[in-house]
């Protein structure tokens, strides 16, 4: 059952009593890991969702070994024929009849999906690791259990008190502290930045001008 499929990501969301970064940041290691590894186990996951590649065939051929013909040496289209109206002269852009000498455009990232989306999964969670390392439960110390629900109100007060102490005679004590967390923060902001370039070049420099493609496609109608 799919429950059990995504029974684990659960320890994922979970959020820990006490808070050592931001919303943002658990966007990127909490939201995103999740959605990248779901998405990886998705694709994996043939029973539920249905065959990886399908291919037209004739009676002649069984249908398995087909498919299995083409999973192994990969689908292409035509760059001539991208741009020919769909339904008229082509059935669909970029599927036209070949002649030898046809330039080719291969398109065999689908065989490594999987791979690349729990990578990327394994690259959004880099900073939070090393935060939570420089971090090593500083924070969650210094709280001294202000972060329990019953707490006396005068336990609370002299707590708080320690703290504010702490503190003041500590004021630079922590710059590193701080200087760790920004250097964890401007690597989420690089990683993403940087997993636009693997998208665009997994899928063949695609990515990018996907968005006009799917303009430009949908006026060819």
């Amino acid at each position: 059952m799919l429950l059990d499929i995504f029974g684990p990501l659960k320890k994922l969301i979970k959020l820990g009593t006490v808070s050592i970064d931001n919303n943002v940041f658990r966007l990127h290691y909490k939201a995103t890991v999740v959605i990248l590894i779901a998405s990886s186990m998705l694709v994996t996951t043939a029973q539920y969702f249905g065959e990886p590649i399908r291919c037209i065939q004739t009676d002649d051929v069984p249908g398995e070994m087909l498919a299995t013909y083409c999973w192994i040496h990969s689908t292409f289209t035509l760059p001539h024929a991208l741009n020919m109206r769909p339904g008229e002269e082509v059935p669909h852009p970029g599927i036209s009849k070949y002649t030898e000498g046809d330039k080719k455009t291969y398109h065999s990232y689908y065989q490594w999906v999987w791979i690349v989306l729990f990578l990327q999964a394994l690259m959004f969670y880099v900073p939070r690791y090393l935060w939570k390392v420089c971090e090593g439960g500083r924070l969650k110390s210094l709280v001294l259990g202000l972060n329990k629900p019953v707490l006396p109100q005068k336990v609370r007060q002299e707590q708080i008190g320690l703290l504010v102490l702490y503190l003041k005679a500590n004021l630079t004590y922590h710059n590193w502290y701080f200087i760790y967390f920004v250097i964890c923060e401007v690597l989420n902001f690089v990683n993403v930045i940087i997993q636009m370039y693997v998208i665009d070049a997994f899928l063949g420099g695609a990515f990018r001008s996907y968005g006009l493609d799917v303009l430009k496609y949908s006026e060819m109608d």
